[in-house]
């Protein structure tokens, strides 16, 4: 593919690291309600770091070879929910690498200036690309109205999950328990210090006494897990899903939810909480070297998207290294 030029507002920017999100295996296993048309090829990946490669930068305090991140939502600034303040709700919007917009899994991007985010100088390209991912944990718990010392059971130990975690903690939990069917990813959990951990939703009941928690962050890409989170909510507690089911299908035990009284949200994607990223990880709220697992260069993407879809080798976030 020749290289992108940029349009009017944009600049070239230079990659130089890409997560791999859930997301981005639900376009690699056409598995979700989203899928990516064979004829119409997509460069994926939207969790993306870089350096300016632009001299007309400088006008805008973007000089060449300047570090940022990049929101890779680019929505329409003039319909209803942009203009409320909800730009992640905005239907119109386009988004980098998803279908009509190319990501970021090349070496070179073109992208809107006010979606470039210069980072601290301390910041490596790995910290730079993980702060889209961190903004979303940061907008589930914004969705989930955390109150201080409230009790929270993170479904999922993916990325997601153990940064919503974390951000818990640092919003002012009382106490964090993280569920998972892989051993490794508890282990992972661990290593960050949770209150708990376990394979099974069952442990909840005995850590809170039968109780349930307060507030429910499910992060997973199984139906299982909505259910899972209903099981351990407390009555009258909070839910946000966040994962995306596999099968674009979930079932629950309506029973069970309606009796609780739950309050249930679905995340579409995050508001504008880079600036709050970037001082979770200055201030060491958050930390994101217990995630990162693997690392591939650019020319081995197809293996890393094949073991990181697979959950081979203890995979947790692998990062695809462009330049």
């Amino acid at each position: 593919m020749p290289d992108p030029v940029p349009g009017d507002g944009e600049l070239l920017l230079r990659v130089l690291e890409v997560g791999i999100c859930g997301s981005d295996l639900h376009f690699y296993r056409q598995d979700s309600g989203d899928s990516i048309d064979p004829a119409s090829p997509l460069v994926l990946g939207h969790e993306f770091s870089a350096r300016i490669a632009d001299d007309r930068g400088e006008a805008l305090g973007l000089p060449p070879g300047r570090l940022v991140a990049v929101e890779p939502a680019r929505p329409c600034g003039r319909c209803e929910w942009c203009l409320a303040g909800d730009p992640n709700l905005c239907p119109y919007q386009a988004f980098a690498g998803n279908p009509g917009t190319h990501g970021g899994l090349a070496e070179y991007h073109a992208a809107p200036a006010d979606a470039i985010i210069p980072v601290p100088p301390q910041f490596d390209a790995a910290t730079a690309a993980l702060l889209e991912p961190l903004g979303v944990a940061i907008h589930c718990l914004d969705l989930a109205h955390l109150h201080p010392m409230d009790s929270v059971a993170v479904i999922g130990a993916g990325p997601i999950g153990l940064m919503a975690a974390q951000v818990a903690r640092g919003a002012g939990a009382g106490s964090v328990f993280v569920l998972d069917p892989l051993r490794y990813r508890l282990d992972a959990a661990r290593r960050l210090e949770v209150d708990g951990v376990a394979e099974e939703p069952d442990a909840v009941q005995g850590w809170t006494n039968g109780r349930g928690v307060d507030v429910v962050l499910e992060a997973t890409d199984a139906a299982s897990g909505v259910e899972a989170a209903i099981q351990v909510a407390r009555i009258g507690g909070r839910v946000v899903l966040v994962g995306i089911p596999a099968g674009d299908t979930v079932a629950l035990q309506t029973s069970v939810a309606r009796r609780k009284a739950l309050t249930v949200k679905f995340q579409r994607r995050m508001g504008r909480v880079f600036p709050r990223a970037i001082e979770m990880v200055r201030a060491g709220r958050v930390r994101f070297s217990p995630l990162i697992t693997h690392r591939f260069p650019l020319d081995r993407a197809a293996e890393a998207f094949a073991l990181q879809s697979a959950h081979r080798d203890g995979a947790i976030k692998t990062m695809i290294v462009v330049s």
